[in-house]
């Protein structure tokens, strides 16, 4: 067997690159990871619920960020790109260049065959790291299907899920409310999935 030496780098050195760069990558002690393109189903989801949260969101004093948004999980070891976050404070950002937030309320991530085990298991675990971090809300792209985890007031996470095709979301910490119309308006669910998604 033989092993070859990874390449690694420094947070410093990857926000560099990245910020230079053409697409995205995150980043997780001292590896980059690109970030592929979003299906059609995906990128519908992700701005139904985009939209969805910045019309409840409009008069309060929250931010709804896109993917294009970094979150640092407090360690400095990792940079990911949520599929949507949600500040309903004074954002905090890691520098002057405004494209990384450290104090997200709610972070949220359309699910794929290639992410689901990953987003459930060892992201779910970096998030839990950020203190401001309330919901962690999973939608599945392949089916009407969402799994919303709450910090309660002892610190643990409560799982949630939703299947039934008049459930409604409660996104309590930021008093927003999702329903599955509105979260898979023109997707279609029973479509075959390509192999990227």
């Amino acid at each position: 067997m033989s092993s070859h030496p990874k390449f690694r780098v420094t947070p410093e050195q990857y926000l560099a690159l990245d910020r230079k760069a053409e697409g995205k990558s995150e980043y997780y002690d001292g590896e980059l990871f690109l970030m592929t393109g979003a299906s059609r189903r995906h990128n519908l989801i992700v701005l139904n619920v985009g939209s969805e949260l910045r019309a409840q969101l409009k008069s309060r004093q929250c931010e709804v960020y896109p993917s294009d948004m970094r979150v640092r999980i407090p360690n400095h070891t990792r940079y990911v790109y949520p599929d949507i976050s949600v500040v309903c404070a004074t954002p905090n950002f890691e520098d002057d260049q405004d494209d990384i937030l450290l104090n997200p309320t709610v972070v949220i991530e359309v699910l794929s065959a290639s992410t689901e085990a990953y987003d459930r298991g060892r992201k779910f675990d970096d998030y839990r790291r950020i203190p401001s971090l309330q919901e962690y809300l999973l939608i599945a792209q392949d089916e009407r299907r969402a799994l919303l985890n709450s910090r309660r007031l002892d610190g643990q996470w409560l799982l949630s899920e939703a299947s039934q095709p008049d459930d409604i979301i409660d996104l309590v910490s930021i008093s927003c409310r999702l329903s599955f119309t509105e979260i898979y308006s023109k997707v279609n669910v029973n479509q075959p999935s390509p192999d990227n998604e």
